[in-house]
């Protein structure tokens, strides 16, 4: 899903009112540093974000609609369902950080068609000519885990964010919910996505 820039107050309340699903939504201004240097964080992390609405709001040029839901300071993105706030990031973040705390907020339909809580979000970083990295990906495939991957062999820059995050420079690693795993940890893995083992796993 790319972002969508939003041109008038009608633009966005017509959004809300189709969307059954939760609309992020992001608050900026070119005359705050800070919103300025997270803004290519927050179209990375919209591109990225699959079938959400990710709404993008320049303050400055849109007056109105950051009032109406307390944002009193840029950057800030929200998330909305049924016109009501659920969560406010305030301040400098990078992609990952958005990533991680939207992706809680999605729903799953299971085979009876009900919407349940979905799986927190999850990153794994990985590397070329990594077997355990394969075996992670395979695993967490085999329990239809969605997750978005980082490839430290041909990113440079994921490479060194994660390294400041955790302290580890090998693969593969991973975020769950916004906690870190370093290497296949089975049982960790299962921990942190509810999974019930498996006999013979």
């Amino acid at each position: 899903m790319s972002l969508v820039v939003i041109s008038n107050i009608a633009e966005f309340d017509s959004i809300l009112k189709k969307e059954e699903e939760t609309v992020i939504a992001g608050f900026f201004g070119e005359f705050s540093s800070a919103s300025r240097e997270t803004e290519e964080a927050f179209r990375k992390f919209a591109s990225e974000s699959g079938s959400r609405k990710v709404l993008f709001v320049d303050v400055g040029e849109l007056k109105e609609i950051h009032k109406r839901y307390g944002v009193s300071s840029v950057p800030t993105v929200i998330s909305i369902a049924n016109g009501k706030v659920i969560q406010k990031i305030v301040g400098k973040q990078d992609e990952d950080f958005y990533y991680n705390a939207f992706q809680s907020h999605e729903t799953v339909v299971n085979n009876e068609g009900q919407k349940k809580p979905g799986f927190p979000s999850v990153t794994v970083w990985v590397g070329d000519s990594c077997v355990w990295c394969t075996r992670v990906k395979t695993y967490l495939r085999k329990n239809r885990v969605p997750f978005r991957e980082v490839n430290v062999s041909r990113d440079p820059s994921g490479a060194a964010a994660l390294q400041a995050r955790t302290g580890q420079v090998g693969v593969p690693q991973l975020s769950i919910g916004g906690r870190y795993i370093v290497g296949f940890d089975k049982a960790k893995i299962d921990e942190y996505l509810g999974l019930k083992p498996r006999n013979g796993e």
